[in-house]
């Protein structure tokens, strides 16, 4: 019987490989032809998921609603962005149809019910669960329904409040994974908390990976060095772009490079090196290793000090480098010229 770990990695359909989700969010600023070419330029990069969000205004805000930061020039509420962001059922159907076509994981987080159940009619394999959204169990409870995977970001959830999550996930039977995350744009290294994908891995059992927002590639290479299996982040054609993730997401040649140094550091980890033997170099050891040599002319009965010593290429010409203590005190039984390699025949 499968375990929920298990079952989870199957339905991501990979084993060793780590899920790469590069979310674009609203870096589309409401443009449904920009949105397509996001699509487009990220097949390229090797991701296995692209991620957007989908918002319905009146379902998840209000006028009320405040600005994380003023962004926007154009827009006077914060539900006036969101309205802006906004797409119909047959623009997200069109948007999931191509990246089908183009080898892309069509994801999208929901902020409301009602996102559900339009995500439900569009087509979706699994949810990503915001970091404002991990308390928001009425949303979960609505997700749990669909009987698909979840992913949660941790974001700005303490140790209680995850707990708390994740029993609500469990008593469902949902499958889930837990990324660490930090709500901070761009996120700074000593916010990084790379320790925290080992402690949520060792805490929860369940596969465990990290959202980024440092617009820094080599925090992901960290992240999946340090045993992240799902690894996010924000993508932008230019973070000089208007948007509020700009500043904190990576460019397309970056998530190229990013991609291709996580493929990397897959293989290094699949392929185990056996440092109990080393015959595989023994050719090379042939050459780069070194026999002994005297450095300068000494006469018959001289006594070799360790002054006298040099080491030379190659290995087997003379008594081996690492043998050098051995005729450190013995005695020439014959005059040597500089350079000459040192044989123990060489030695009374």
């Amino acid at each position: 019987m499968l375990t929920l770990t298990n079952r989870f990695l199957q339905n991501i359909n990979f084993s060793m490989s780590v899920f790469i989700i590069a979310e674009i969010g609203q870096a589309h600023d409401g443009s449904i032809g920009i949105l397509h070419s996001y699509i487009d330029a990220i097949a390229k990069t090797g991701v296995d998921a692209i991620k957007f969000q989908t918002h319905i205004a009146e379902a998840e805000s209000s006028i009320h609603e405040p600005f994380r930061i003023k962004f926007s020039k154009q827009d006077n509420t914060r539900f006036d962005y969101w309205k802006r962001m906004s797409f119909s059922k047959n623009q997200w159907i069109e948007i999931r149809k191509h990246c089908e076509e183009v080898g892309l994981e069509f994801m999208s987080s929901p902020f409301s019910n009602a996102a559900v159940d339009l995500l439900e009619e569009v087509g979706v394999k699994r949810y990503k669960i915001g970091s404002g959204e991990v308390n928001n169990l009425l949303l979960l409870e609505k997700i749990a329904q669909t009987g698909k995977p979840i992913i949660v970001s941790s974001g700005m959830s303490s140790y209680q409040e995850l707990d708390e999550t994740v029993s609500f996930l469990r008593e469902r039977n949902c499958e889930f994974s837990i990324m660490q995350c930090t709500t901070s744009y761009p996120t700074k290294p000593e916010q990084y908390g790379l320790n925290v994908i080992g402690e949520l891995k060792e805490r929860y059992k369940v596969p465990t990976g990290f959202s980024d927002h440092s617009a820094k590639i080599e925090t992901g290479i960290a992240a999946v060095a340090m045993g992240a299996e799902l690894l996010e982040f924000h993508a932008v054609f230019d973070r000089r772009i208007f948007g509020p993730d700009s500043l904190s997401s990576l460019t397309i040649d970056e998530i190229v490079q990013l991609t291709q140094a996580i493929r990397n550091i897959e293989l290094a980890k699949a392929n185990t090196i056996d440092k109990s033997t080393n015959e595989q170099f023994s050719e090379l050891k042939s050459i780069f290793e070194k026999s002994l040599a005297v450095n300068k002319e000494l006469p018959a009965g001289h006594i070799i000090q360790f002054s006298d010593l040099e080491a030379k290429k190659p290995k087997g010409f003379g008594i081996l480098a690492n043998e050098f203590k051995n005729v450190i005190g013995k005695k020439l039984n014959k005059a040597m010229s500089q350079w000459d390699f040192l044989n123990y025949s060489d030695l009374e």
